[in-house]
């Protein structure tokens, strides 16, 4: 029970939940989400003195004497008493945090969950981080955290949505996702021609993919569906299939009014997004799903994996380019895969050599093997290396399947080897 009139709050704010959000689009579907705001997190270096819980703080040393059990009056109220075992407390709702002079400048504590050194440039992220517990989330030293939504969607409480999730997944045999820190390196089109080369396989498997890439949605483009719509049915959404082999795709593309509209959405919008597509989608019995990600390590990544924690994900394939700038990068996704626990199937190394289309000579025009290095760094299987094949590059561009079109090709021998091995490492007995 609350006692103090003092002029500071007590007790920590929550955030504010700002709820009726919702767009509608050409095909009839109504998508609503739920925005929560982030709390505003204070950081102090001043050296603060904390009072006990046994005591009890005034606003007022002018103020009259208190009960036997203590309590905070305000300058402005008469005394009010509380009960003996209770006092509030006027403190900022902020939690102030010493540092030592001396280390000062040398570490910098952004939040209860982020330790930033600046003198070695190293970042020591979920500081007595809660997310491998029940209670991932809720804890106070969450309340600063940017995965403090995914990791709430860890729970059945958090995630209503979980058993419906659960059983969308559990008939698809492998759930694969395409990342990569760096921009440009052609996730998108390294996905697309996974999927084709999946399907065109020996097995004729069955093979889907989605794109969780928000805000550039570009598969619908590369797989040929990008004047088709997506059909709400009793089932679920019903996604458009390729012309060739009728690969199932699922992309915030298919939703807008035209190509060309931006998709100006928060954290918390997109990941409401990428959670329906993965629940409301009928995928149904699938050998494949291979999911295409933006660049970076932010709020998508965290949802896909959040949501599909449960679900027996078979791991990522990251791409990458042979330059060290772009080595550097990708670094940066293995980590968080490995911070995840997400397993890495293996590294491919994109836009390897130049293809001449007289004579299908590969020729090396950057500085070749990088992402087999980066491979033998992290002991990361290395599945193979894909030149810039023109072939390729014009079906891609008029979203016909290159594997079918141009199966002799460097490219497309590239990719039928990658298939070939990727399969291998699935298939191992674990």
């Amino acid at each position: 029970m609350s006692c103090c009139g003092g002029s500071t709050s007590c007790g920590s704010s929550k955030p504010k939940v700002v709820t009726g959000s919702s767009i509608s689009n050409r095909k009839g579907i109504e998508l609503s989400f739920e925005d929560e705001a982030a709390s505003n997190v204070n950081i102090s270096t001043s050296t603060t003195t904390t009072k006990s819980n046994s005591s009890c703080c005034s606003s007022n040393s002018n103020s009259g004497s208190s009960s036997a059990g203590g309590c905070c009056k305000s300058s402005t109220s008469a005394p009010t008493s509380a009960s003996n075992d209770s006092c509030c407390k006027s403190s900022p709702s902020t939690k102030e945090i010493k540092i030592n002079e001396e280390e000062s400048n040398k570490t910098i504590i952004s939040s209860d969950a982020t330790e930033i050194n600046s003198e070695t440039n190293t970042v020591n992220t979920f500081k007595g981080c809660p997310s491998e517990t029940p209670s991932a989330g809720s804890e106070p030293v969450c309340s600063s955290c940017p995965g403090k939504t995914a990791c709430q969607s860890q729970s059945a409480a958090g995630n209503p949505d979980k058993r419906d999730i659960e059983i969308r997944m559990k008939v698809i045999k492998h759930k694969i996702l395409v990342m990569s820190g760096k921009g440009g390196v052609g996730k998108s089109t390294v996905s697309s021609l996974l999927a084709y080369g999946l399907s065109c396989g020996s097995g004729k498997q069955k093979v889907s993919v989605l794109d969780v890439d928000i805000c550039g949605p570009s598969i619908p483009k590369l797989m040929g569906v990008e004047s088709k719509q997506i059909i709400n049915s009793e089932y679920g959404w019903m996604p458009p299939k390729t012309p060739n082999h009728e690969i199932k795709v699922m992309s915030v593309g298919s939703l807008l009014n035209t190509p060309d509209s931006p998709v100006v959405w928060k954290g918390p919008r997109k990941e409401a997004m990428i959670r329906r597509f993965v629940k409301d989608t009928f995928w149904g019995k699938q050998d494949y799903l291979i999911i295409d990600t933006p660049p970076g390590t932010s709020d998508e990544h965290l949802s896909i994996i959040a949501s599909l924690k449960n679900c027996n994900p078979s791991g990522a394939i990251i791409v990458t380019t042979p330059q060290d700038l772009s080595v550097s990068i990708v670094k940066k996704e293995i980590k968080l895969c490995q911070e995840l626990h997400v397993p890495i199937l293996g590294i491919i190394e994109n836009l390897s050599g130049y293809v001449c289309p007289c004579c299908d000579e590969v020729t090396e025009i950057f500085k070749s093997d990088g992402g087999r290095k980066l491979a033998e760094q992290y002991n990361i299987p290395f599945l193979g290396k894909i030149p810039i094949d023109t072939n390729l590059g014009r079906c891609s561009e008029n979203g016909k399947c290159g594997v079918c079109e141009h199966p002799t090709t460097p490219g497309v021998l590239a990719i039928q080897s990658i298939v070939e091995n990727l399969e291998k490492i699935l298939n191992k007995p674990q």
